[in-house]
């Protein structure tokens, strides 16, 4: 029988990796009372993580997305996969490492061992197919995907990717942890980009094209979208909410498994990576911000 500790309701998220993403999936996590253990083991990553946790935690709040009727998780850190206390049986292991297919694969294969069968492994990823990772772990059935968008912890739709060999107990497990953390679910199945990425990237991409080219500025070609179209940061602001360098990521991971010219990175978003303007994160990107995020 499950002891009272391990009663599914106090089960710690386990978080793999604390850039961006991880960052916003432990704060939401953390803002509906789920525990998360965090995990980088990166030198120094840890206490700028911890800052920016707190700082979303106090975004949420002003933008009234926190619930008012449940307690802050509590955050654990750890600076190896091999620290985690994997005995107490994590509900989900979110892997949201850099948008890199081989480097996932390694990270998951290197916890799968660890974490009892039957726990949902979960790859959080913008445009990476999820089979392509099932290989790398001994248990393909308890591999799926999650596509949460930025901030995670504002953005309550959440797209579920569905491999080709991923397990109804996975989905269904998964689909319960969302729900815990009162997020709208859509379950897709898989493919490089899935639906939002690759409908979305591409036209980031040729908005970006549009720029360079000289049709427009930065500022026309958003207040068009919005206007005209009703898309509602616009694509160029997107961008830099995203991530410029994962965008460009996710647009390689693109062209390359689909053979799409559309989804070729254009040159300016190239020489932003390239130069550091990465968006809100560093500070600057299409726009300029007063700190980054």
């Amino acid at each position: 029988m499950t002891s009272a500790a391990h009663e599914p309701q106090d089960r710690a998220l386990v978080v793999l990796g604390a850039g961006v993403m991880g960052v916003g999936i432990t704060t939401l996590a953390l803002a509906h009372g789920v525990p998360v253990t965090l995990v980088d083991t990166a030198e120094g990553v840890l206490p700028v993580a911890r800052g920016r946790i707190r700082e979303g935690l106090r975004m949420a709040q002003m933008m009234g997305a926190l619930p008012k009727d449940v307690t802050t998780g509590e955050l654990t850190e750890v600076t190896a996969p091999a620290e985690v206390d994997w005995a107490a049986g994590p509900a989900a292991v979110i892997e949201a490492i850099t948008e890199d297919a081989e480097l996932k694969a390694k990270v998951l294969a290197e916890v799968a061992p660890a974490v009892t069968p039957g726990t949902p492994l979960i790859s959080n990823t913008s445009s990476i197919p999820i089979d392509e990772l099932a290989g790398a772990i001994g248990r393909p059935e308890d591999l799926l995907g999650t596509h949460f968008m930025n901030p995670s912890y504002l953005i309550p739709t959440v797209e579920l990717i569905r491999g080709p060999r991923t397990g109804e107990a996975a989905l269904r497990a998964t689909r319960e942890l969302l729900d815990r953390l009162r997020r709208k679910v859509i379950v897709v199945n898989d493919a490089p980009g899935f639906v939002t990425s690759r409908v979305l990237h591409p036209m980031i991409n040729d908005a970006a094209r549009v720029v360079e080219e000289g049709t427009a500025s930065v500022e026309d070609v958003d207040a068009l979208m919005r206007g005209c179209l009703g898309h509602p940061t616009g694509p160029l602001r997107t961008a830099d909410l995203i991530g410029i360098d994962n965008l460009v990521d996710s647009l390689w991971v693109l062209y390359r498994r689909t053979g799409d010219e559309g989804c070729r990175p254009c040159e300016l978003l190239l020489s932003k990576v390239r130069d550091g303007h990465h968006g809100r994160k560093s500070g600057r990107g299409f726009y300029t911000y007063e700190r980054a995020m």
